[in-house]
């Protein structure tokens, strides 16, 4: 039998109350809301170590406590990218501007673009970046698996990188 309005209406007020503050000082857990300011959160460069090319890198959260999931907002100019690398437990990229490339090692590069959603499972080798002639912004989110959430590998070459033909191979 499926449940009418008015069950729902009485239960989800409920399940408000049952999350407040009030209610989590009552429970013991002590957790609270916390909003960050946008000014709170200051860009870095990307490391040469990580990157070819100029790329901006803000952190937007990080694995803290339970939780093992961490996000950054990252820019590409045109013709810059990552180097090779995997995730342990996978990535998600949310394009958020431009265009770009996402390219795992042994296939074709791919066009992404604002609006994409690019899941790239747990150890695949891989890079990401804008294409040569746009620049891209993508929020990127990992989980930490054993304190690290990437492992970075071997630059990208510039012959891998403007080849869209050819599979990717380090």
């Amino acid at each position: 039998m499926r449940p009418s309005g008015l069950i729902v209406f009485i239960t989800l007020p409920l399940l408000f109350l049952a999350h407040s503050p009030e209610a989590a000082e009552q429970h013991g857990t002590g957790m609270q809301i916390r909003v960050e300011s946008a000014d709170s959160r200051e860009p870095i460069q990307g490391l040469d170590a990580f990157f070819t090319g100029k790329v901006k890198v803000e952190a937007l959260f990080s694995a803290q406590g339970e939780a093992r999931s961490s996000g950054a907002n990252v820019t590409f100019e045109a013709g810059s990218r990552t180097h090779w690398h995997t995730h342990p437990i996978g990535q998600t990229l949310i394009v958020t501007s431009g265009t770009g490339w996402v390219q795992q090692e042994g296939s074709a590069r791919i066009q992404i673009q604002t609006g994409s959603l690019v899941s790239i499972p747990a150890n695949v080798v891989h890079w990401h970046g804008a294409t040569s002639y746009t620049s891209m912004s993508h929020i990127a989110i990992q989980e930490v698996q054993n304190g690290s959430a990437v492992t970075w590998l071997e630059a990208v070459t510039d012959a891998q990188y403007l080849n869209a033909a050819l599979p990717g191979s380090r």
